[in-house]
């Protein structure tokens, strides 16, 4: 009896080990799993320099989740850490170099900002009984204003001496991975060996019965949020660190980022449960899969789907392993180990693995156009977002065809530290040119840097890179394109009437410049008033809102400007009957829905700048800078404005 028993028990035993080996790390096994895949599917994966450009690419999403980790196992909620990261960032390098603050105190004072914010949101919610949601989305839309406010919309250099965070040490370990392992050490020591730690479970897991016990709740929740005020903080200060400027539009979207990793890392969004090292285990997942489908050529559409959808499948692996427990632990006949709940386990995980490798592969299959041992050219645009950029991808890759070349082209979604992301993701796996449309010239800088060390010829495409070098800048004149809309409109008006402006994305070059351009052509035309300015992103939906809250202020306005056709097309839309006859609208980009509008008389004019042929010329040139052929410095796409009378010589 006593052998047979001990025999059961260790029979017991191995399976509990393979169970929980396979089961109770659901999150792990997710990251094996997906790092073997892509270890199989490129050979360029598994490479020290792109394993080092996954913990990069990881850290500021990490430091920003271990923060929403405390508040999360707290059964509470924080929308607003991304605006708050590029808030402390702004506030950092506006306080060195306008304020003429020391180094050292702007640091303070961008922490202390970070602390505030999450001490304001704890307030709201423990005081002022917001639900969590509502004050954190409130401090999203006020953090990030602040930003914007502070930096007037235009990015601001960063301290030399905190640029350092964003460097390597000894030209090999990033500093970033090092500040990510240092602050998930303390949020594993705060939640593990400190009062408030041991409140947050207890707060999360019944709030009353915490609150009958003594604690004092609503202190213990403000405490909370200033810690993840804090770590929004300090992921600022490193994101800011990587593009050497303070972006006040940085961070866009990272909060659900953030909250992703929390969660795929086996936290609870009813409170009381999660952990350090599952939360970092989460922000590699995410790391790791848009690493991977970008040396896997996959496309930046697919790439979304894919990542939600391994996003849902790495969750519910855990959900199903939580099952697995306790369903094993509470069956009358079956006892933890036993072989049928331990072999139903591992089949749930077996699938679940194989579920992930058969979407990653399955796609990575259909959409990598992988050209075999042809020169390898990669694109970053700044976004996909937008019927230009497409143009410019679509004439990209026409060309790319037409020659014979691996093409890959990746969607920044205008966001600089993405873009960071995908030139060095480029850069590691020795492709032979890239090609470049900058969300912003001056935090393209490092990624490009590392590109020239490597002896990877760099061409800008629309947008020109400051503090590197690009072996040739493919574009049309912004300003000379924003001068001639001045021109077009001026003519069209007499040179006398009220317009409005509606401005692109605040802080991107093109608005910058587009904007410029225009102001210095008005100054000719004294009898033009601009009554109003205001951004609508670049987008039509914006355009059309913000044209019509302006024409209840101003209603007799004769003309509006728009920094490109989306807006302006908005625009139209809003000004109704009135476009094209007592109201002349101009666009910029000379998209297919801007001609149609200015073929139709709804729009006067666009300042075309034919992107297709953009992004034929820069591919034609990248794949001669590859091959060590000499290029013009410089290329200029030439700008026109198209009306009604020339608009069939663009058609």
């Amino acid at each position: 009896m006593a052998t047979e028993t001990l025999k059961s028990d260790t029979g017991a035993g191995g399976t509990s080990v393979i169970r929980r080996v396979l089961l109770d790390n659901g999150a792990l096994s997710a990251l094996v799993v997906l790092v073997v895949a892509m270890s199989l599917l490129s050979g360029d994966f598994l490479t020290t320099q792109n394993l080092l450009n996954v913990g990069v690419q990881a850290a500021v999403t990490a430091i920003l989740a271990f923060g929403v980790t405390f508040v999360i196992v707290s059964a509470g909620i924080d929308l607003s850490v991304g605006s708050v990261a590029a808030l402390s960032a702004t506030v950092l390098a506006w306080s060195a170099t306008s304020a003429g603050v020391p180094v050292v105190l702007a640091v303070v004072l961008a922490i202390v900002t970070g602390i505030a914010c999450g001490f304001v949101n704890g307030a709201l919610i423990s005081y002022g009984k917001l639900p969590p949601f509502i004050a954190t989305l409130a401090m999203l839309s006020i953090a990030r204003g602040l930003s914007l406010v502070i930096s007037q919309g235009s990015p601001i250099a960063f301290p030399e001496s905190v640029s350092r965070l964003g460097d390597t040490l000894g030209g090999r370990l990033p500093v970033p991975v090092l500040v990510m392992i240092a602050m998930g050490l303390l949020t594993a020591l705060i939640l593990g060996r400190t009062f408030i730690g041991r409140s947050m479970y207890a707060i999360g897991g019944n709030e009353e019965a915490a609150r009958l016990s003594g604690l004092r709740v609503k202190r213990q929740k403000i405490v909370i949020y200033a810690l993840s005020g804090l770590f929004a903080a300090v992921a600022g200060i490193v994101l800011a660190s990587r593009l050497v400027s303070a972006q006040p539009q940085a961070a866009q979207g990272y909060e659900l980022d953030a909250i992703a990793a929390v969660v795929i890392g086996g936290a609870s969004l009813a409170g009381g449960v999660g952990k350090a090292s599952g939360t970092l285990i989460g922000a590699l997942i995410l790391a790791v899969l848009r690493n991977g489908l970008n040396l896997l050529s996959v496309s930046a559409f697919w790439q979304q789907v894919v990542i939600g959808v391994v996003i849902a499948l790495a969750v519910l692996l855990d959900t199903l392993r939580r099952k697995a427990g306790s369903g094993a632990a509470s069956s009358a006949g079956t006892a933890p180990g036993a072989p049928g709940s331990g072999r139903r386990g591992v089949l749930k995980f077996a699938g679940a693995a194989l579920a992930v490798a058969v979407v990653v592969g399955g796609v990575s299959y259909v959409n990598s156009g992988s050209s075999g041992g042809a020169t390898k050219v990669g694109m970053s645009l700044s976004t996909l977002n937008n019927p230009f950029f497409v143009q410019m991808k679509e004439g990209a890759q026409a060309e790319a065809e037409k020659a014979g070349i691996d093409l890959t082209v990746t969607d920044a979604q205008n966001d600089a530290s993405q873009q960071a992301n995908q030139l060095q993701n480029f850069t590691s796996s020795g492709f032979s040119s890239i090609i470049v449309n900058p969300v912003d010239s001056d935090a393209v800088g490092p990624g490009v840097r590392s590109a020239n060390q490597a002896d990877i010829p760099v061409i800008a495409a629309d947008r020109g890179v400051n503090k590197a070098e690009a072996a040739t800048l493919v574009a049309s004149d912004n300003v000379a394109g924003g001068k001639l809309a001045a021109d077009a409109l001026a003519d069209k008006l007499g040179g006398k009437g009220s317009i409005v402006i509606l401005q692109g994305t605040a802080g991107t070059s093109a608005s910058r410049e587009r904007g410029a351009g225009f102001a210095e052509g008005l100054k000719a035309y004294p009898g033009i008033k601009v009554v109003a300015k205001q951004p609508a992103d670049f987008d039509r939906t914006k355009g059309l809102d913000v044209m019509t809250n302006l024409i209840q202020s101003h209603p007799d306005i004769t003309g509006v400007f728009a920094e490109n056709d989306e807006m302006a097309l908005g625009a139209a839309k809003a000004l109704g009957a009135r476009a094209g006859k007592s109201v002349s609208v101009v666009g910029f980009d000379g998209t297919p829905d801007g001609l149609k509008a200015v073929g139709a008389g709804t729009l006067y004019a666009s300042v075309a700048q034919q992107p297709g042929e953009l992004g034929r010329i820069a591919v034609q040139n990248a794949v001669k800078a590859a091959k060590g052929d000499k290029v013009e410095s410089t290329v200029k796409v030439p700008v026109k404005v198209v009306t009604r009378e020339n608009v069939a010589d663009f058609s």
